[in-house]
């Protein structure tokens, strides 16, 4: 499997738009590029049986699970909605993500 280049970034904030987390949004903890998946805060929970290790005790945790990367878009603060984003460089050589809908900047 080759790994692609994202249209979302860590850090950014998603809302998921299939499966069983669908409508529901978070901040994007960590990319997997080899998977092309996203790990979302507080989304698709799992449980996991974890052994004691060293003074570490084991049991049942809850952690998240990752979420396949086309099944989340981009939030716009200001459409106040998930939007699809354009790329544009600017006169110094960088790049910049900007909304589609109202085509102000989504960069942190």
């Amino acid at each position: 499997m080759q790994a692609t280049k994202s249209h979302v970034s860590k850090g950014d904030t998603v809302v998921v738009i299939a499966g069983k987390e669908k409508n529901k949004s978070g901040k994007i903890l960590q990319i997997l590029s080899k998977k092309n998946s996203v790990i979302v805060e507080g989304l698709n929970m799992v449980k996991r049986h974890v052994k004691a290790r060293g003074n570490e005790p084991g049991g049942i945790k809850e952690k998240e699970a990752s979420i396949h990367i086309s099944n989340v878009m981009l939030f716009c603060s200001k459409c106040a909605k998930p939007v699809r984003t354009t790329i544009k460089a600017l006169e110094n050589g960088d790049k910049q993500r900007l909304c589609v809908k109202c085509g102000s900047s989504l960069e942190k």
